[in-house]
């Protein structure tokens, strides 16, 4: 599970990066609002932690930004304040925060609330995604192109589940590591790109328009591109 901590005094966000790590997640950090948004838009995190008081772009615009942004609305957010006044709060929930924490909070707290937010599960799971001629049953776990049914393994759909539900977006190996084999990425094994290489010969061999793409030391990307 990829976590984003946006926090701008540097002992805590080193703390929270530090400690969110070692309780098994993976930790990206941004030091300001406005890297945090970018960083957000870059690779759609699980969850994010979100202090309030930012330079740059504070947390009511991160926020905000992040509802906005159809990638990112559905993403469970977190927001850490020094203030614990009532208005503060429900300006936060109002924005569509998911919970919040008073500084200073104990970090037991902290990891049981990241945890109750991710086993919420996204607000609303697509049942289908069509992504050109490709229809993913999400709920039975079936693929389409076309008229015709592709038969994966459970490790292959949700590979690319994970690359059609974020249609457009390039995934890091790392990120791809993390949810599809639940391990962080070694960059001495080939696992990812052997499996990409599986899936393609299934999903994309056989037909002119391909789905799945390598962008070069970034990762893979699903989306609709006809050969040139």
């Amino acid at each position: 599970m990829t976590i984003l901590v946006i926090e701008d005094e540097p002992k805590t966000g080193d703390y929270l990066q530090r400690g969110l790590t070692e309780s098994g997640f993976v930790v990206r950090l941004a030091r300001n609002g406005r890297d945090g948004l970018a960083l957000a838009r870059e690779e759609v995190p699980e969850l994010v932690v979100l202090d309030v008081m930012l330079p740059r772009m504070d947390g009511w615009e991160v926020l905000a930004a992040l509802r906005a942004d159809p990638a990112t609305e559905g993403v469970p957010v977190l927001f850490l304040t020094a203030r614990d006044e009532v208005q503060d709060r429900v300006r936060g929930l109002e924005l569509g925060a998911d919970d919040y924490l008073v500084k200073p909070f104990a970090f037991v707290e902290l990891v049981a609330r990241i945890r109750s937010l991710l086993r919420r599960g996204p607000a609303r799971e697509e049942e289908l995604i069509r992504i050109a001629d490709m229809e993913i049953d999400v709920l039975r776990r079936r693929v389409r192109r076309g008229a015709t049914g592709i038969t994966l393994t459970a490790q292959e759909f949700a590979l690319l589940h994970l690359l059609a539900r974020r249609q457009g977006q390039v995934l890091s190996r790392a990120l791809i590591a993390s949810q599809v084999w639940d391990m962080n990425f070694d960059s001495d094994t080939n696992v990812i790109d052997a499996a990409v290489r599986r899936l393609r010969r299934k999903l994309d061999d056989p037909y002119t328009c391909k789905l799945i793409h390598t962008r070069r030391g970034m990762g893979y990307v699903c989306e609709a591109q006809a050969p040139a």
